[in-house]
C-alpha cells in the first residue's frame, strides 16, 4: 500500500498565507517584478500621482442625485476632468518623445497605480503613443481590476504598499503628480523626503501639476514661516500648470541624465 507523500513546504498554501511566511511573501513581491522588469527591458520609468476619481470627458455623465440634479461644473469631481484630459496629453508626448531615443534600453516607460482616474488617463495617452505602460495595482477591498491600458505584461497586483512603493521609487527617472487623494500625498511627501534626506542620490525632476491645488494643498511658505524645512527645500519639486511647461521641464532633465551611446 502506498502512501501519499507530505506536502512540500513551497507548495503548502496555508503555511504561505500565514504570519511567519511573511518575509517569503515580501521577497516574491520584489523578485517577481525584478524578473518581469528585466524580461521586457524596462529600467526607467516616469512615474504619474494622482486621483483615481478623475472621470474622462468622453465617460458616462455622473448621475443626477437623489434630488434629480447633476453635478455642477465648479464641484471638485468636474474640475479633475481637466486635469485626466492633461495626465493623458502629457503621458502621450513624453511616450513619443521616449521612443525616438537610442538604445532602447534608454526608453522611459510611464508607470502608475493601475486604476482609474489620472493613473487611466497617463496609462492611456503612454498606449496611444504605442508604448509599454505600466499598472502597480494593490489590493484593496473597494479598488477595481486595473485600468485597460496598462500593458498586459506590465500588470502587477501588490498587497505590500511598502513593496509597491519601493518600485514606483527605484525605477523611477521622473514623477509627474496630478492633484488626489491621501494616497496621492502619502507617494509624493514620500518621494520628497528621499530626496531631501540624501536617500535618494539619482536626478529625479518632479513635478507638482495643478498650481491652484498643490499650493493651497501643500502649504511649504507655512512650512518655511515655522521653519521646519529649509528654503533650498521648495527647489526638490516644479510646479506647473500646462502640459507644454511640463513637457519642456521633464525632457530637459530626462535628456540631461541621458547616458551618451558608445561609438
Amino acid at each position: 500500500m502506498s502512501r501519499d507523500h507530505p506536502v512540500k513546504a513551497y507548495r503548502n498554501l496555508s503555511f504561505l498565507t500565514s504570519p511567519p511566511a511573511r518575509p517569503l511573501r515580501i521577497l516574491a513581491e520584489y523578485e517577481e517584478p525584478r524578473r518581469r522588469f528585466l524580461r521586457h527591458s524596462v529600467e526607467n520609468t516616469i512615474v504619474f500621482f494622482g486621483s483615481a476619481r478623475a472621470r474622462p470627458p468622453d465617460g458616462p455623465p455622473p448621475a443626477p442625485d437623489q434630488a434629480g440634479t447633476t453635478e455642477p461644473a465648479t464641484t471638485g469631481r468636474a474640475r479633475l476632468t481637466r486635469y485626466y484630459e492633461e495626465a493623458q496629453q502629457l503621458a502621450e508626448r513624453l511616450t513619443h518623445w521616449s521612443r525616438t531615443l537610442y538604445p532602447p534600453e534608454q526608453h522611459y516607460v510611464v508607470a502608475t497605480g493601475g486604476g482609474p482616474g489620472i493613473m487611466e488617463a497617463a496609462n492611456r495617452g503612454a498606449a496611444a503613443a504605442q508604448g509599454l505602460t505600466a499598472g502597480l495595482g494593490i489590493s484593496l477591498p473597494f479598488e477595481e481590476a486595473q485600468n485597460r491600458f496598462t500593458s498586459p505584461s506590465l500588470q502587477f497586483e501588490f498587497h505590500y504598499f511598502f513593496m509597491r512603493k519601493y518600485w514606483f521609487a527605484y525605477l523611477a527617472k521622473a514623477v509627474v503628480a496630478f492633484p488626489g487623494g491621501l494616497g496621492t500625498l502619502d507617494e509624493v511627501l514620500e518621494v520628497l523626503t528621499l530626496i531631501q534626506t540624501g536617500k535618494m542620490t539619482k536626478p529625479l525632476p518632479v513635478v507638482l501639476y495643478g498650481k491652484d491645488f498643490w499650493t493651497k494643498v501643500l502649504r511649504f511658505d507655512e512650512l518655511l514661516q515655522w521653519e521646519t524645512i529649509s528654503p533650498e527645500d521648495t527647489s526638490l519639486f516644479h510646479l506647473s500648470d500646462s502640459v507644454d511647461d511640463a513637457y519642456q521641464f521633464l525632457i530637459e532633465k530626462l535628456s540631461a541624465q541621458q547616458q551618451p551611446t558608445p561609438t
